[in-house]
């Protein structure tokens, strides 16, 4: 009788964990704690118990992992208005070179760090393109 409250105890807290990431990490660990409660129940060796756990956990993923993938939005990516900044032209306000690690431009109004696509140093009044942006940095290269 204590190895089943272990295991809905296990269940209790696996379910808890998935409430709590909402990631679907652990939801077939409360499969698998519900089946091993039912063993225990049945008084079955303790062994028999993990086995069925872990098989159980191991089965409802298998079977329900290509499901979920199919509804679930093809890509996690979230948009951002950094991606619409790219193959924009801005202009250097302060010399590009990797050597000295300097490096900035200016896109509309904000003024940006930056760093040469291919590690050039390109001179103050220079328009580039941005080819990528970062966290808070620009990678560009000079406009055609």
């Amino acid at each position: 009788m204590l190895m089943m409250f272990l295991w809905i105890l296990v269940l209790i807290v696996a379910a808890v964990a998935e409430a709590v990431t909402t990631a679907l990490v652990s939801v077939w660990f409360c499969v698998g704690a519900f089946a091993a409660a039912i063993a225990a129940a049945l008084d079955l060796p303790l062994i028999i118990q993990l086995l069925i756990f872990v098989g159980v956990s191991i089965l409802a993923m298998a079977l329900t992992k290509p499901l979920i993938r199919k509804l679930m939005p093809k890509s996690s990516y979230v948009f951002t208005n950094g991606e619409n900044d790219v193959g924009r032209t801005a202009f250097v306000v302060e010399e590009i070179d990797p050597a000295k690690g300097t490096g900035r431009v200016k896109l509309g109004d904000v003024d940006w760090g930056a760093h040469s696509e291919d590690g050039s140093v390109i001179k103050v009044g220079t328009p580039v393109v941005i080819v990528d942006k970062g966290s808070a940095t620009l990678s560009v290269r000079i406009a055609d």
